[in-house]
């Protein structure tokens, strides 16, 4: 099969992960296209169209009418204009798949989204497992990291006795930022101003986020009750990770990881997150142990390859 990903901005860079895991390990080819650049990430391109000459959109025409599925992320349909034309022009007879990754517009008015997928040509996935509560007809299908790429492995570095907590928030008045920072500064006066180091890690290059993420001793997600892409990259890296994990989404984890040993440190309040953080900061060989365990859940459980499963059998069945 020939698959085109579309979307406005990648969003966590979860697009272009799929496209080059779809063709690293399967017999499929895929592509990207995308428009925009948010946030000074940088995640890879590969069709950008504000890149692109005459030369490189008409090969991208070629590639969307030969392609078998259209795979849009985010909030993007076959509306949008891509060059000179619409998606919708070579849309005909293509399979269709919508994946969300819990836009706030989407958030908000998930009806309005949902309309579209009454069509019995087109199928939905959900990011994350809260998402399942606004598209109940949504399949989950997790994110995925490159685990095995050299920014995702495990790092010896020492921070010479400092214990950095480092958080990498794309917004950070969704992500529980103010409340970290709260608990630091009340940590940083009862262990020692010297002890303990606060890294708020935004508006860099993403290959620098995670170089700076894998010098951190410890990683807060957020306590929104699901998990983003930054803890999966952080437990790839052998990190302690704390996020404040609802039941809902650790239940759905569980029963994809085919596991009940999560490596998630729960916070799911200010309080749980100072007591959390507290006992990680006092105590490095727990530090180490649930770094490891991080790092081994992501090897046994998490691979690209166990990842891509469900979305093939999602594309098969469209």
């Amino acid at each position: 099969m020939k698959i085109i990903h579309f979307a406005i901005n990648d969003p966590a860079g979860a697009a272009i992960a799929f496209v080059k895991a779809i063709n690293r390990y399967t017999p499929h080819r895929a592509r990207l296209v995308t428009w925009e650049i948010r946030y000074n990430f940088m995640f890879e391109k590969d069709f950008h169209i504000p890149w692109m000459d005459k030369q490189a959109l008409e090969f991208l025409y070629e590639e969307m009418w030969e392609a078998d599925i259209f795979h849009f992320h985010m909030l993007i349909d076959e509306t949008h204009p891509v060059g000179g034309f619409r998606i919708s022009d070579f849309a005909n007879c293509k399979k269709i798949l919508h994946h969300h990754h819990g836009h706030p517009d989407f958030r908000a008015n998930p009806d309005k989204y949902r309309k579209k997928y009454r069509n019995p040509k087109r199928r939905v996935l959900a990011s994350t497992p809260d998402l399942l509560h606004l598209i109940p007809e949504a399949l989950w299908q997790p994110n995925l990291v490159p685990i095995n790429d050299h920014s995702y492995l495990p790092a010896c570095d020492s921070n010479n006795g400092v214990v950095k907590v480092g958080q990498a928030p794309t917004r950070k008045d969704l992500k529980n930022t103010a409340e970290l920072v709260r608990v630091a500064s009340r940590l940083r006066s009862a262990v020692g101003q010297s002890r303990l180091e606060l890294e708020i890690i935004e508006n860099c290059l993403h290959r620098d986020c995670l170089e700076r993420k894998k010098r951190c001793d410890i990683i807060f997600d957020h306590m929104q009750g699901y998990y983003g892409v930054s803890s999966l990259e952080s437990l790839s890296q052998g990190k302690p990770v704390i996020a404040g994990l609802d039941d809902w989404n650790a239940g759905w984890i569980k029963k994809f990881a085919e596991s009940s040993d999560l490596p998630w440190v729960l916070a799911r309040n200010q309080d749980e997150l100072e007591g959390q953080l507290l006992r990680l900061v006092e105590d490095p060989d727990l530090r180490v142990e649930i770094g490891c365990k991080s790092r081994r859940f992501m090897e046994e459980h998490w691979t690209e390859k166990q990842v891509l499963k469900p979305l093939l059998e999602v594309y098969a069945s469209l």
